[in-house]
């Protein structure tokens, strides 16, 4: 975390003057403080996702500050807490320590002192988040399924904020150009959420005849219509419980527009031909490649159905957005290419390494993914079409200067060996011919990660 003052501080005291003095300290060093006056206050605040530290006395009324500890510490044992101590309590106060506090401050403490100890509980807090969140990042990048594979900061984003809302019962809408995986990133999101026991339903609206459509989602009871042949149950039905993605929203018909927003506000649907109502409990993924408020706004999309849909708005990054990302997901896709074909995965040259990262990629990661299992099968003679493409005037309006490109030719340099010997550090030390230090201190300028390349 680059800047631990970010970090939320609870300072409880029951007497005003202490609360003002050392609040004004903590907001005068830059800290986040509230503070508080009863213990009841705070733990309405804290829970076991709470990612600050809590100050507090321990003579309170209600509930004292050695109950309020136990109980945060209770809710996550690596939550600091500095205790704010009388002159006769220094006992109890060592004796707290042994049963989770951090630290302790004696009545009456300097602003100096304060600081001091709250700036190495705030490091250890923050340290503590920090590995817990590289921890579920590890945890979900080794997961069965989907993966949301990249560290650059927009696509890191991304991965946040699925993290954040995948166990919410919010719909979704993402929007993405053509490639850019916006129907992993929905089955992602249905495998990282509370509903992945139950159905993941996937339709392409612009895939399924107009006059087919609403007998898909709905389904139909026997005799509904001419080809009724017998009861079928529809895809709102089938993905009860689970999640439904419905694929190029875009181009639903405006008729279907308006029994889907119904769906949307009630949570329930009749077959056709049927009266009777069967309740859904399912969440709504909805992509496209479309701004669909401007398609509202020209008369091509309902606008009340685009605010129904846009409760949470999930913006996947096209590819040439993420450059940094292109090595790591071309070493995935050829690894699965490798796996599948039963080939080894050709050395890539810092070359055509370079050649992939400045390429703009309009078919976004389906290309990259397709280019791999190309390479994979093909080897060194698999033709990279863009390499010999000419200039034009955008690429003339990125040029980089000398030292960036230098940078980047290094980087790739880097990127190429760790992939050539599988991530190995011992490895890529010998082909490069460098010192260990001076490899690791060149992976962590350009943001590599070894794993990466397993």
């Amino acid at each position: 975390m680059s800047d631990n003052t970010q970090l939320p501080i609870l300072l409880v005291d029951d007497e005003e003057h202490i609360r003002l003095a050392a609040g004004q300290s903590l907001e005068l060093g830059g800290y986040d403080v509230t503070t508080l006056e009863t213990a009841e206050e705070a733990l309405q605040v804290i829970n076991d996702d709470w990612p600050g530290i809590l100050i507090t006395d321990i003579n309170l009324p209600g509930i004292d500050g050695l109950e309020l500890m136990k109980r945060v510490v209770a809710l996550d044992p690596t939550l600091p807490v500095i205790l704010i101590t009388g002159h006769g309590d220094i006992t109890m106060a060592v004796s707290a320590m042994r049963d989770g506090a951090y630290d302790f401050i004696e009545k009456p403490f300097s602003s100096e002192l304060l600081l001091d100890v709250v700036r190495r509980a705030v490091e250890k807090r923050a340290l503590v988040i920090e590995n817990r969140k590289l921890k579920q990042e590890l945890e979900a990048q080794s997961a069965p399924g989907p993966r949301i594979i990249g560290n650059t900061p927009l696509i890191a984003q991304v991965r946040s904020l699925v993290h954040a809302i995948a166990d919410t019962p919010a719909d979704i809408l993402i929007l993405g150009e053509t490639g850019t995986g916006k129907d992993l990133m929905a089955r992602y999101i249905h495998e990282h959420s509370n509903r992945r026991d139950k159905n993941f339903v996937a339709i392409n609206c612009g895939a399924v005849p107009e006059n087919l459509i609403e007998s898909e989602l709905f389904g139909h009871e026997k005799g509904a219509f001419t080809d009724a042949k017998a009861r079928r149950i529809g895809k709102f039905e089938h993905a009860n419980g689970g999640t439904l993605f419905l694929d190029e929203i875009e181009s639903m018909p405006m008729t279907l527009q308006i029994k889907l927003l119904r769906v949307l506000e009630e949570r329930a649907i009749e077959r056709l031909g049927a009266n009777e109502v069967i309740p859904l409990d399912i969440r709504v993924v909805a992509a496209t490649k479309v701004d669909l408020k401007e398609a509202a706004e020209r008369g091509e999309f309902r606008e009340d159905l685009y605010y129904r849909l846009n409760v949470v708005r999930l913006d996947i990054p096209a590819l040439r957005e993420r450059r940094d990302d292109i090595s790591v997901l071309f070493q995935h896709f050829a690894l699965i290419a490798s796996s599948q074909y039963g080939r080894e995965v050709p050395l890539l040259s810092p070359e055509r390494m370079h050649s992939l990262v400045t390429y703009d990629w309009p078919g976004n990661v389906r290309e990259l993914r397709n280019l791999a299992e190309r390479y994979v099968l093909l080897g060194e003679s698999c033709t990279f079409d863009f390499e010999n493409r000419p200039i034009t005037d955008s690429d003339a309006s990125q040029a980089m200067s000398l030292p960036d490109k230098v940078e980047q030719f290094e980087k790739m340099l880097i990127q190429a060996e760790l992939s050539r010997c599988a991530g190995s550090i011992k490895e890529t030390l010998s082909s490069l011919g460098l010192p260990r230090k001076t490899l690791y201190d060149k992976m962590k300028k350009y943001d590599l990660d070894k794993n990466d390349y397993k």
